[in-house]
């Protein structure tokens, strides 16, 4: 039987000189927002980070290694990267005038689930919680997209299968992305796509959060009422003129604050069950100095993700109505308690 607290996963990689923690850059403990640093996945054009070469490692095995895990990992990476090519470029020189931005975010949605199929999306404003330090992002909108993975591969986690799971549905997600922001640089209108795990200048969870596509979980990742954490996201960012959705509540904090799965079933043990102060903001955090060299051994993980009970396909619009119902239940008892 496995025990209630297993002893975390030691790594068998090392550094022979430790470099500056993982949670120190991504400004654990400090009590001042500032815009978050780049920290894994590295990319071109950016000065190496303190973890270049765990992040190397990740690629090499993960990638460009194809052999040791798989080929299938590295075709789609492959294929992404070549689609990539497309994510900017030119803006046509006439642009279409945008009178009404609420129907043109409606234009762009409908469009975005006419290419995707089963995806979400929503709108918001990027703010400095996405933009990495040093980067250059001169965009006012973005617009996020889900796209799920398939449950039944993702339930073998870490196995290479999975990798390529993951790597297929950032490709899926990519292509959306991609030919969005044609159709809105063809508007006259500039536009880039964000779609791949190397993102140089966007964090895309904190847009997806103001865009309404789901909550942030305790394992670090987001939870959508439609998928669970089972999915994966692109961005395009524009200056079309839009209008943006909302932030959701749908339960997850009900949920998380009780839920242990994620942080029994953390091989490395870098969940915590209580929130971290980072930048100046108290939020569920993955202790990434233990995540990071596990994620970069296995050539990615995402078990975390799939124990989770949102993940469940079908699960979600369920769990959130009783979870929201209870809550609302609670609140009416302690109105009443204190009417009395």
């Amino acid at each position: 039987m496995k025990p209630d607290n297993p002893p975390p996963a030691e790594p068998t990689l090392r550094y022979r000189v430790p470099p500056v923690s993982g949670n120190v850059v991504s400004g654990v403990g400090e009590a001042k927002f500032r815009r978050p640093s780049l920290v894994f996945h590295w990319s071109p054009g950016r000065k190496p980070h303190p973890w270049f070469a765990l992040d190397m490692h990740f690629t090499m095995i993960s990638g460009i290694g194809g052999p040791l895990f798989g080929w299938g990992s590295l075709i789609q990476r492959l294929r992404n990267m070549w689609q990539l090519r497309r994510a900017n470029g030119p803006v046509a020189a006439t642009r279409k005038p945008v009178d009404d931005p609420a129907a043109m975010a409606a234009e762009i949605k409908a469009l975005v689930r006419r290419l995707g199929g089963d995806c979400i999306v929503g709108i918001s404003e990027i703010t400095d919680a996405a933009r990495l330090e040093g980067g250059d992002l001169p965009y006012r909108y973005a617009i996020c997209i889900g796209m799920p993975m398939d449950r039944h591969v993702m339930e073998h986690a870490p196995q290479p299968r999975a990798g390529t799971e993951v790597m297929r549905a950032y490709r899926r997600v990519a292509r959306v992305a991609i030919e969005v922001s044609e159709h809105i640089r063809a508007m006259g209108w500039p536009a880039k796509a964000f779609g791949e795990t190397k993102t140089t200048d966007l964090l895309q969870i904190p847009v997806a959060l103001d865009a309404g596509l789901g909550q942030l979980g305790k394992h670090g990742s987001m939870i959508s009422r439609e998928f669970g954490s089972n999915f994966r996201l692109a961005t395009v960012a524009t200056d079309l003129p839009l209008v943006v959705d909302a932030p959701v509540d749908i339960g997850v904090e009900d949920l998380c604050a009780t839920c242990r799965r994620c942080t029994l079933d953390c091989p490395p043990g870098a969940i915590s069950d209580t929130k971290t102060l980072v930048r100046g903001t108290k939020k569920w955090y993955v202790d990434f100095d233990r995540c990071a060299p596990y994620f970069s051994e296995t050539g990615g993980c995402a078990i975390c993700i799939e124990v989770c009970p949102w993940s469940e396909p079908g699960r979600g619009p369920k769990l959130s109505e009783t979870l929201l119902a209870k809550r609302a239940a609670r609140q009416e008892r302690k109105q009443a308690a204190a009417a009395e």
